[in-house]
């Protein structure tokens, strides 16, 4: 079967952090020709792997890529310490915008970035149910986030009631007659 797998998983630590590690393997059935080499059926195109370690707060303190299988061998993994520029970074609102300025284009690998979209939201299930570091006078940053969590929705009047803003009601357009 041809196919790319993504899995995250993530571990509370004996020292009160969280590691989140993400693998991103992509493997075809058939033999493979491409310009960087050759893989046979089954064995792994890309297999890049990336941790990101935060504490409570989504803040990252540590980052560490490795490639273990790429089209370019001698060039593909050579980006992988240049992730650590993820360290300080926070987990949260603009988190999409601060990697694709950090890693877009040459700055970064592909595949490793790609991996990296989905760590952001790995991390928050990580810490869901634990306290992330938000004040009572901090709107929590999961409202407005999608469209379930719309701050003029019934889900935020009924679980955080503090936040709801209910839509402005539309004047009515004076009749024309």
């Amino acid at each position: 079967m041809n196919g790319r797998t993504i899995t995250l998983r993530g571990y509370r630590r004996s020292d009160g952090l969280w590691d989140v590690e993400g693998h991103l393997c992509d493997v075809r059935d058939q033999h493979f020709v491409f310009p960087g080499g050759e893989r046979p059926g089954g064995e792994a195109i890309h297999s890049m792997w990336l941790r990101l370690t935060v504490d409570s707060t989504a803040l990252i303190v540590d980052a560490v890529a490795s490639t273990d299988a790429a089209p370019f061998p001698d060039a593909c993994g050579n980006i992988a310490p240049d992730y650590t520029q993820l360290i300080g970074l926070r987990v949260g609102p603009g988190f999409s915008r601060q990697t694709a300025r950090l890693f877009g284009g040459v700055r970064g690998c592909t595949h490793m970035s790609e991996l990296l979209r989905t760590m952001g939201t790995g991390v928050l299930q990580t810490l869901a149910g634990t306290h992330l570091g938000v004040s009572e006078t901090e709107k929590p940053f999961q409202l407005d986030g999608c469209h379930a969590l719309a701050t003029d929705g019934p889900r935020v009047a009924a679980f955080y009631p503090r936040w709801y803003r209910p839509k402005p009601e539309k004047a009515e357009a004076p009749d024309p007659s």
